[in-house]
């Protein structure tokens, strides 16, 4: 249910701030919202699968507290990455 390596530095090009950026916040919300897709997909499938159901509602969590940490703080990024990403806000 991991993302692949190959999915997450793709990801990690694309959203990345800087050279060798790993853990910036629009990175972390990429991964979470690819992350968040995946377990949607599964779930759509594998209804009673209540275990990967608690991890996507941990993921939601953390994206959540991202996002408002970024909205918070810097009102221009956070807008960029909500339509980049292409999340409702």
């Amino acid at each position: 249910m991991a993302l692949s390596n190959v999915k997450k530095q793709e990801i990690i090009k694309n959203f990345a701030v800087k050279e060798g950026d790993t853990g910036s916040v629009e990175v972390q919300a990429a991964i979470l919202t690819a992350e968040i897709k995946e377990l949607n997909e599964h779930l759509s499938y594998h209804i009673h699968d209540f275990s990967s159901k608690r991890g996507l509602m941990k993921k939601i969590g953390q994206r959540r507290s991202i996002m408002e940490y970024l909205k918070k703080n810097d009102l221009d990024r956070y807008n960029a990455l909500v339509k980049k990403l292409g999340l409702r806000h």
